[in-house]
């Protein structure tokens, strides 16, 4: 049977085992996991948190990451400003971005989630507000979600994918994860 882990990435850590370009060493997840045959599913940006999923199975590495699976990635993105609905609709249609066009997200404003603190923390510009979107996307480019934030005019100040597919972070602290059956 495939072996899935589900991973909370914190911030700052490589998706990947080792870290072969930096003279110093930056944190990757051989810090947090000791599974052997395991590799990512997929990547999450250094500066991104959540769900980072590890299998052992080609097949499944593959379904999870290929774009032309087009699996379904739900990120909670805290942006800088006020978005309405409305501003919202250019994610829903997609957006040009300098690779081309995106394909059209699912979007909607929610409230503040409960999420652990940040380290570090966000920084917050007293005159200027912030709010939290969910953003579903079945594509996986590279920093598309930040990408995408700001050609709508809110840039991202924090990002933690919560979902994938069907296996969602519930219940998982950074820097926990969980072995599952696939």
């Amino acid at each position: 049977m495939p072996r899935l882990v589900l991973f909370n990435k914190p911030m700052n850590v490589l998706s990947q085992f080792t870290d072969a370009k930096s003279p110093s060493p930056r944190a990757t997840l051989s810090r947090f996991i000791d599974r052997p045959g395991v590799y990512p599913a997929g990547r999450l940006d250094r500066d991104s948190e959540g769900l980072l999923l590890l299998t052992d199975d080609g097949r499944l590495q593959a379904l999870i990451s290929d774009p032309k699976h087009k699996m379904e990635k739900t990120y909670l993105v805290q942006v800088e400003g006020a978005p309405t609905e409305a501003d919202l609709e250019p994610l829903r249609r997609g957006l040009p971005l300098k690779d081309g066009p995106t394909l059209p997200a699912r979007a909607r404003l929610i409230e503040t989630p409960e999420l652990w603190e940040r380290d570090p923390p966000v920084r917050m510009r007293k005159s200027i507000p912030d709010r939290w979107i969910e953003i579903a996307i079945r594509e996986g480019r590279n920093r598309q979600v930040r990408r995408m934030t700001a050609a709508a005019g809110f840039p991202t100040l924090r990002l933690v994918r919560w979902r994938i597919g069907g296996w969602a972070l519930d219940g998982l602290a950074p820097g926990e994860w969980r072995e599952i059956g696939a």
